[in-house]
């Protein structure tokens, strides 16, 4: 993992058009602002979890019967 040192105000960049600002600091949260193209979704990560585990639940054994059972 990358660690970096910001100050409020201050941004980073990933890949070219990705940008990462430092918007406020508070006690020991941290608020940041999300510069990216619209067709790259971004996610809180607990909801990203949440999603990947929705995706997985989807693909149970039951629906993989049903789709056999089509052919």
């Amino acid at each position: 993992m990358l660690t970096l040192s910001r100050k409020k105000g201050e941004s980073l960049v990933i890949n070219n058009n990705i940008e990462v600002t430092v918007l406020d600091i508070r006690g020991d949260q941290i608020k940041i602002g999300i510069a990216a193209p619209k067709e790259i979704p971004v996610y809180r990560k607990e909801i990203y979890l949440e999603i990947q585990e929705s995706n997985k639940n989807s693909m149970n054994v039951d629906g993989m019967e049903a789709l056999k059972n089509l052919f």
